[in-house]
């Protein structure tokens, strides 16, 4: 499940969230949450380095987080990204929408 690693404050501390393991929809209420709490904050960073499954709703999730919190004036940056996340982001064409950087190897 993601967790909050940093809180965002009036001192415009990044957020961190961290994408779980299983990362498609049915299973992602509590990340949506978090994505929904960090729109606006000064900047989120995405850690996607475990992610090992994914679908496309989560993925379009992702992408709308990211073209909103952009829209708000706001970061979104990648700690890293699983081989698994940038192969189904790049068969749905999301690769450079979501700005992804290149996988980690396992």
């Amino acid at each position: 499940m993601g967790r909050k690693q940093n809180a965002a404050d009036k001192g415009g501390q990044a957020i961190q969230v961290a994408l779980p393991a299983d990362c498609r929809l049915a299973a992602q209420g509590a990340l949506r949450a978090e994505l929904l709490g960090a729109l606006d904050a000064p900047a989120t960073v995405l850690d996607g380095r475990e992610v090992a499954r994914v679908d496309t709703a989560a993925l379009q999730l992702l992408t709308l987080f990211r073209r909103e919190a952009l829209a708000r004036g706001g970061a979104v940056s990648w700690l890293g990204a699983s081989g698994t996340l940038c192969e189904a982001a790049g068969v749905l064409g999301l690769a450079h929408a979501l700005d992804l950087p290149a996988s980690v190897p396992a």
